[in-house]
């Protein structure tokens, strides 16, 4: 073998080996959660409320993904009230939902109306961002149909009048 017929021959073999190291595809909103261990508590409500096809969906979508921590401040009761009214749990959780795609550098101060209906206060100071009286604790996690960003509060949707 001549060398040049060793050198197409060693080029092939690296560019199918690279081909192979690509990186994946991202996950949709709801793969994300489900495959984030620290989103687990979210991962099984959006479960229970019937809102994993949505999320799985077109979108885009940006969601303020509360922590298990976040969950584990909330109230006993509270959780639990939630646990049996599935309609009231939809309504919490879509509130964490806007529509469309919102990086944490397009944050603009002012309101975001979410999927629930109502709207949320945001607001950045340098690279931090809160949402309502949450911090952002980790910013654009990017999925195939939105955004994620994990925060350390979850949000309870004003009272309807």
């Amino acid at each position: 073998m001549n060398k040049r017929t060793l050198l197409l021959a060693t080029s092939a073999a690296w560019l199918a080996l690279a081909g192979c190291a690509s990186t994946p595809a991202p996950k949709t909103i709801a793969d994300t959660a489900a495959a984030t261990p620290s989103l687990s508590t979210l991962n099984k409500l959006i479960a229970d409320a019937g809102l994993t096809e949505t999320l799985n969906g077109a979108g885009p979508y940006t969601v303020f993904a509360p922590t298990d921590d976040a969950f584990k401040a909330v109230p006993a009761k509270t959780l639990d009230a939630l646990s049996k009214d599935k309609e009231q749990l939809k309504a919490v959780l879509l509130y964490h939902v806007a529509p469309g795609k919102v990086l944490a550098a397009d944050v603009q101060p002012g309101s975001l109306k979410t999927a629930q209906g109502a709207n949320l206060a945001v607001a950045k100071a340098g690279s931090f961002v809160t949402v309502d009286e949450a911090l952002v604790t980790q910013t654009d996690v990017v999925a195939s149909n939105g955004v994620v960003h994990v925060i350390d509060k979850v949000l309870i949707p004003p009272v309807k009048k």
